[in-house]
């Protein structure tokens, strides 16, 4: 027997009853978030999921923004890009070219065809690999001129990812892998109340001691993205992260890359092929035979 109740707030409530004496309730708000409770008093179930409700709803109203005040100067320059491989006798362009600026608080989407250079672009801002040729600054610093140690620390401090797999250690809770990108980075890994306030915007604040068999895909890939902004980068990578999610589910997770850009002016980068997709971004990029071409 399922029950509807009224939540008021833009939120949906239903309680059903499981099994005799035994009820779930599951909160549902149009931003994504989502609460899941259950226990055997129906009239308790209901009033503690509305308590959480409103906690989540004053976290998601009083959440100041992550970074500094922002300032007009752009965060990422790249001027003349270029990347090849050699391919036995022949060399591939991967790059060729590439030439872009990005604001500080940006949301950007790039576009393209699979082989027009997106990954490779955000592997080399990303640090990850090399450019053959051309300038990038990332935060004011010389990609070129930094060494594997400095390179090391840019990913594990100004640049966050998010990956279309998700990439979730099995073993380990929700928690525990966000964790890990505290550890490495040398942090405490004790959540304060302002990233405990983000885990509730997200919706899994509530789900931190369930790994990921437990959790949906689109909540695995909200613990990606909590995981890629916990230590604060300035820029989030996000290389097709509604990949392997159904619509609704991509619809939730593209909705909160939004309000992470507008509530906390985190800088995005957005890899998609789906146009519907790259319409949330403030602008969109197309990319083709390692060209940008808008």
């Amino acid at each position: 027997m399922s029950r509807t109740a009224a939540a008021g707030h833009s939120w949906k409530l239903l309680i059903e009853e499981v099994s005799p004496s035994h009820f779930l309730a599951r909160a549902t708000h149009p931003d994504g978030r989502t609460i899941e409770r259950s226990g055997s008093d129906e009239d308790t179930l209901r009033r503690e999921t509305q308590e959480e409700m409103a906690q989540m709803d004053s976290a998601h109203t009083s959440l100041e923004p992550l970074l500094e005040p922002l300032d007009n100067g752009p965060i990422i320059r790249v001027r003349d890009l270029m990347k090849t491989y050699t391919v036995g006798e022949v060399d591939v362009h991967a790059l060729n070219g590439v030439s872009l600026s990005v604001a500080r608080g940006e949301f950007l989407s790039i576009v393209g065809t699979s082989g027009s250079g997106k990954s490779t672009l955000f592997n080399i801002l990303g640090g990850l690999t090399p450019p053959t040729s051309g300038e990038v600054e990332i935060n004011g610093r010389n990609l070129s001129a930094m060494s594997e140690s400095e390179r090391n620390d840019l990913r594990k401090r100004t640049v966050g990812f998010v990956f279309q797999k998700y990439n979730l250690l099995p073993t380990l809770t929700a928690e525990q892998n966000i964790q890990i990108v505290r550890h490495v980075a040398g942090r405490p890994l004790k959540f304060d109340d302002h990233f405990n306030e983000i885990l509730n915007m997200l919706g899994i604040a509530h789900r931190m001691h369930h790994k990921p068999r437990a959790l949906s895909g689109g909540e695995q890939q909200r613990v990606a993205i909590a995981r890629a902004i916990v230590n604060g980068p300035a820029i989030l990578l996000a290389d097709e992260p509604t990949g392997n999610l159904d619509s609704k589910n991509s619809d939730v997770v593209l909705n909160l890359l939004r309000d992470l850009n507008k509530r906390l002016g985190q800088t995005i980068l957005m890899i998609t092929h789906n146009p519907e997709a790259a319409a949330y971004a403030d602008r969109t990029i197309q990319m083709r035979d390692g060209k940008v071409l808008t």
